[in-house]
């Protein structure tokens, strides 16, 4: 089979040839850059600079020799403008801080503060205030709350929804010229990353990519507003969504039917623990809009809806199906509930689950590459049972992970044929 009918087979709750295999089609199944950098190496594919596709959590961009050398079956069509917001293009070098040589978008505008962390400003805009901080020994940004004095009074979910915006004309023809491009000279899946019904993103809630965010940015203010001040939130989700739906009547007419699957949430919704709100507030504010934008998808396309959310969210699956989600990710089975075997059976025929094909934060990184081979194969034997399966890592491939690791986990999954 190729990349794209064994995609296709295991979305449609059938058994391809093997699992279908996913590196970097988003930003939540991707690879830190200076592991991709030295698995890059291992493979004799060359030690240039890594290309940072996604600058907050210094992802390597995976290139077509890397993916032909793992057996990756699916290439994902990013948005042109990242987090910190400015658009991915016109390349200039830098190094991480551990040296790994890499090639950052022009507006990648930095600058090392006096205990020799990184400061990023958004837009590439200097006169604004720096929106996120990449720690000396760090391995990615972490966003700095930048929150104005709160007027209760005249809290406006306007203003904080500002950064909700629609393509312009120069993002359709990026996504026109991509998505033809691709479908037309690869086998592989394509995967959009449209992003925009990510409802309440916590990412966002800072606004990396503002340089003047207005409204609430504290992200533990955040959680406790979603009780208190659950009027104010709603007007936030409503205004996302109302334009999420106008941005998807755009991204069909240029993407058609070429694109697998649409990666429509990020919005984490589970703790190491426990979910991080009850059914009760999910289905209050998240699910009717969720619906809305997960309807309109299955009416007007082929696209297969991807959520990503990490944590223990089995008490919430239930619902996410209900609300139209076909495709969860990224199956953190080391969270409380989320054991696999379990997830398969209750959940299986109506979930694809992409990812938990081996646990990113101990056996991945800590284990041998025999206990890494281990969990890979007991993982494809429970979750590709019968389709419904394409492997990932349980999110990205974190920094200072073995390079026999990886090498280690793509060999065991392409073996499962």
């Amino acid at each position: 089979m190729n990349p794209r009918e064994r995609v296709r087979k295991a979305l449609r709750h059938e058994e391809p040839d093997r699992p279908p295999i996913d590196l970097g089609s988003t930003p939540v199944t991707g690879i830190a850059a200076s592991t991709y950098f030295r698995v890059r190496q291992a493979l004799g594919l060359g030690a240039h600079p890594v290309t940072i596709g996604e600058p907050f959590q210094i992802l390597a961009e995976v290139e077509e020799p890397v993916r032909r050398a793992l057996g990756v079956d699916t290439i994902g069509i990013w948005n042109p403008t990242n987090m910190f917001g400015f658009r991915n293009e016109g390349w200039k070098p830098w190094a991480l801080p551990d040296g790994t040589p890499a090639l950052v978008p022009r507006g990648f505008e930095i600058e090392v503060d006096a205990n020799g962390d990184t400061l990023i400003y958004p837009k590439g805009d200097r006169t604004a205030r720096p929106s996120a901080r990449l720690p000396r020994d760090g391995y990615y940004f972490d966003s700095i709350v930048r929150q104005d004095p709160i007027d209760e009074d005249r809290l406006d979910p306007r203003d904080w929804a500002e950064q909700f915006e629609p393509f312009s004309d120069e993002d359709l023809r990026y996504f026109e010229d991509t998505v033809t491009r691709l479908y037309r000279e690869t086998d592989y899946a394509l995967v959009g990353n449209f992003w925009g019904g990510g409802i309440g993103d916590i990412a966002h809630v800072p606004g990396p990519g503002l340089t003047h965010p207005k409204g609430l940015r504290d992200p533990n203010l955040w959680y406790e507003y979603l009780l208190t001040h659950t009027g104010y939130i709603r007007g936030i989700f409503e205004i996302q969504a109302d334009v999420a739906l106008r941005n998807l009547e755009l991204y069909r007419q240029v993407m058609g039917d070429r694109i697998e699957v649409l990666v429509m949430s990020g919005t984490d919704f589970g703790g190491q623990q426990r979910p991080l709100c009850s059914p009760r507030l999910f289905d209050q504010l998240w699910k009717p809009l969720y619906r809305k934008l997960n309807d309109w998808v299955h009416a007007h396309t082929p696209w297969k809806v991807f959520f990503h959310s990490c944590g223990a969210v089995a008490p919430l699956l239930d619902r996410f199906v209900e609300a139209g989600v076909d495709i969860l990710n990224p199956v953190q089975c080391s969270a409380a509930g989320m054991d696999p075997a379990t997830l398969k059976e209750r959940h299986g025929d109506r979930l694809v689950f992409w990812g938990g094909g081996v646990d990113t934060q101990k056996t991945l990184p800590f284990g041998t590459a025999d206990e890494v081979r281990a969990e890979v194969r007991e993982r494809v034997r429970i979750l590709g049972k019968g389709g419904g399966f394409v492997f990932n890592t349980v999110h990205n491939i974190q920094a200072r992970t073995p390079t026999e690791n990886v090498l280690a986990l793509y060999e065991e999954v392409r073996a499962a044929a």
